[in-house]
């Protein structure tokens, strides 16, 4: 299975994306933890990443494509995978197709996963609390939320319109929500 799981920033894909992983036996792909990754080592990356990441904006979509490029090209993604984090933009979007169309494959679902907007920065406020995350300020995080709505969210009719759009609420609680995406997904596999 090809999915991507897109919902603003705290609707739950990093948790909702393992659970996926695990149940199809698909490489969970997460861009936001490659970024991590490197900030924690301080790779040049990771510098650059950090400064973004601090702001509240998306990585420049340059260096997030080539990255993916990379990833969906290991052996583990040649029956399938989970993209959390890829593609935010319409760019990106063509150049996702570009890829998959390189490798003679297609999407099978987007999976959207929908939270209420305030339940959110509550979700974010208190994992920066428990995570030490310095990207999780208040401010940061209605910042990301409009930059979300406004360069992400369009990508949803994108992919409503070519029939690959599955949408799950994402409130409750994750065994919850979790039920409700494999029974989304389920119609899809």
């Amino acid at each position: 299975m090809r999915l991507i799981i897109m919902g603003p920033p705290g609707a739950g894909k990093g948790t909702q994306s393992t659970r996926i992983a695990e149940t199809y036996g698909v490489p969970a792909i997460a861009t936001g933890d490659i970024f991590r990754a490197n900030v924690r080592e301080g790779t040049p990356l990771g510098v650059e990443a950090q400064r973004y990441m601090d702001a509240g904006d998306y990585v420049p979509d340059s260096v997030t494509n080539s990255m993916v490029r990379d990833r969906l090209a290991a052996d583990d993604c040649a029956d399938g995978f989970l993209l959390d984090g890829y593609p935010r933009t319409l760019a990106q979007v063509d150049e996702l197709d570009g890829m998959l169309k390189e490798n003679d494959v297609a999407l099978d679902a987007v999976l959207v996963l929908t939270v209420d907007p305030e339940e959110l920065v509550e979700r974010l406020v208190k994992r920066a609390e428990s995570d030490g995350r310095s990207d999780d300020t208040e401010e940061v995080v209605r910042h990301r939320q409009d930059v979300y709505a406004e360069q992400t969210a369009p990508l949803i009719e994108v992919y409503a319109e070519r029939g690959l759009l599955v949408t799950v609420d994402g409130m409750g609680e994750v065994d919850e929500v979790s039920a409700r995406v494999r029974t989304a997904l389920d119609g899809v596999a």
